[in-house]
């Protein structure tokens, strides 16, 4: 996605809520999505289903993405995401053996592996990104994060396992 369209200006009048600025943002970054949805889905019908979800997940979500320089990685990934999706709905792409997912993980060099995982977390809903950052690096417990967050142990357990989850689907593709 060309960051030169969008600027910096327009990226946080939307992430702030402007409807007007949420619209031109959408208008913007629409025919790289679809480009980009066209070189990713199996079909033209699944690129088009996989472009309208990821401007509606925009439109939805624009408040929740921290920087402009994290935008196009963020809206890459949800196509990405719904185009794997529209092919196994379809029966076109069998689901990653987990075993060879982690295979090809430990084949990446750790510089490499050391940036995915830092999109990775970026890349996540920020509930989700601050269960995952309190956990795995700075390693509290559950019930630590349930009093920093005043939540339940149980939505902590379940916010931290999508979130893993999440993490795993954005480092195997």
């Amino acid at each position: 996605m060309s960051a030169a369209a969008i600027s910096p200006d327009l990226f946080e009048a939307a992430r702030l809520g402007d409807p007007e600025a949420i619209a031109r943002l959408l208008e913007t970054a629409q025919p790289d999505i679809r480009r980009y949805a066209r070189a990713t889905c199996r079909s033209s019908a699944d690129a088009e289903d996989a472009t309208q979800e990821a401007l509606w997940i925009l439109f939805r979500h624009v408040g929740t993405i921290r920087s402009l320089l994290a935008f196009s990685a963020w809206v890459f990934s949800v196509v990405r995401r719904e185009c794997l999706r529209l092919a196994r709905k379809a029966g076109l792409a069998p689901a990653v053996e987990e075993s060879e997912a982690k295979a090809a993980l430990l084949l990446r060099p750790e510089a490499d592996l050391r940036l995915d995982v830092a999109a990775a977390f970026e890349a996540l809903p920020p509930h989700y990104r601050d269960v995952a950052l309190m956990r795995d690096v700075k390693e509290m417990t559950i019930d630590e994060i349930a009093a920093a967050l005043g939540a339940t142990r149980q939505t902590v357990k379940a916010r931290l396992h999508r979130a893993r989850a999440l993490m795993r689907e954005y480092l195997t593709r």
